[in-house]
């Protein structure tokens, strides 16, 4: 999708305030009326060579919680609350599921737990719990997203 020049000023300007993938995804559905997914920003950023301030502390707090998990002596499920408001919580299981990766459950803002897995071809999946018709929010989906990737570079994936 080809934006206009004030479509991509306000694009760098929202990264330069601290606007994350997300927000900048739903700043451009708001605003503009375009709607994204949350990988196509993630290009978009990268076409616009826009670097990420926040980047390199993210590496510094991750590298931290490295040192930690080390320096434990118990092992235990990984439990990350979600950025900003810890709605929503990732958990990786110590034994994995047949035929999964890795999987865990998450816990989203609602308080339905589900369960999820990565398959080693690298597909993502709910797994339904006592509602089958249940669907998270947009917002819930992305939080979950960033914050199992978070577990996942925190347990060597």
């Amino acid at each position: 999708m080809d934006l206009t020049d004030t479509q991509k000023a306000a694009v760098k300007t929202w990264i330069n305030e601290g606007k994350s993938i997300a927000d900048v995804q739903r700043l451009l559905r708001e605003d503009f009326s375009i709607s994204m997914t949350y990988m196509d920003v993630r290009f978009l950023v990268d076409d616009l060579d826009i670097s990420f301030a926040e980047v390199e502390a993210q590496a510094d707090a991750v590298k931290e919680a490295d040192e930690s998990e080390k320096d434990a002596e118990t092992v235990e499920p990984e439990l990350v609350d979600a950025g900003g408001n810890g709605t929503v919580s990732v958990e990786v299981d110590q034994v994995m599921r047949p035929g999964a990766l890795v999987s865990g459950t998450v816990i989203f803002s609602d308080g339905v737990k589900l369960g999820w897995q990565l398959n080693s071809g690298g597909q993502l999946g709910l797994i339904p719990g006592d509602d089958p018709e249940y669907r998270p929010s947009p917002e819930d989906v992305q939080e979950f997203q960033v914050q199992l990737q978070s577990a996942l570079q925190q347990q060597g994936f």
